[in-house]
């Protein structure tokens, strides 16, 4: 039977704090198949003389065989797994959210109406994806404002607007969800929906402008583009089918 593969992991474990990278990379090489020696770093002090010691501005950090590989991520490239880039941009995160709220929407139809698959459910995605969506918005709603200002054809022109946009779109959301009050959630609905709907359509399409969307809110790498579009013309199509309906 082969030895097992052996390393050494320096990490922070303080009364105070245990660093997650350590732990991750514990995890990471025992599931990799080695035997480490988890070496804890109990003070600051000791953190930073084994940082002035080794040359490095970071931990946790992994020897093997008597080189050192590096902190987390290093570790994972040396294993040869991918490493996010918190730089890129990604659809994922709307993705995310529209996949939520569907499977919310099927539930709620369950325990109303003893099924997945009906009218309403399809109505309820719309409406808690638009209040979800309101709520990533409203967490930071300045970060979203800079954002919005990038693109967004009335906001430029009304800065105030980039910061009534969450609301509204919350309130349109949750009436929607209630179903009443019909009056108000169309209109905010329409007006909103067609707006960005514009001003998404000059930006990408007419301008070929590359920028991100304050969609998910403001500190998102979400591109402008086509699930941004996707959310103003849901937004649009849920008003035309409430009054027709």
């Amino acid at each position: 039977m082969a030895a097992a593969r052996k390393a050494i992991l320096y990490r922070m474990v303080m009364p105070t704090h245990t660093c997650p990278y350590g732990l991750k990379a514990k995890d990471l090489l025992r599931r990799q198949g080695y035997e480490v020696d988890d070496r804890w770093l109990r003070t600051r002090e000791e953190t930073d003389a084994f940082k002035a010691e080794h040359g490095v501005k970071t931990t946790p950090q992994t020897f093997v065989g008597g080189e050192r590989v590096g902190g987390y991520d290093d570790l994972r490239r040396f294993f040869g797994k991918h490493v996010p880039d918190p730089k890129a941009t990604s659809y994922r995160p709307v993705a995310a959210l529209f996949a939520m709220t569907a499977l919310m929407a099927l539930a709620a139809s369950q325990a109303v109406y003893a099924t997945p698959l009906t009218m309403r459910a399809a109505e309820w995605f719309v409406a808690f994806s638009m209040a979800v969506l309101a709520l990533l918005k409203l967490q930071n709603v300045e970060s979203f404002a800079t954002m919005f200002l990038n693109y967004d054809l009335l906001a430029k022109r009304w800065v105030p607007y980039s910061y009534v946009y969450p609301f509204a779109e919350a309130l349109a959301g949750v009436l929607m969800i209630a179903g009443v009050a019909r009056w108000a959630s169309v209109p905010i609905a329409l007006f909103i929906g067609g707006i960005g709907t514009v001003s998404v359509i000059k930006a990408v399409y007419i301008d070929r402008r590359e920028l991100k969307c304050a969609c998910v809110g403001g500190s998102s790498n979400v591109p402008l583009g086509f699930l941004s579009l996707t959310e103003n013309l849901m937004m649009i199509g849920m008003a035309v089918w409430m009054v027709v309906s």
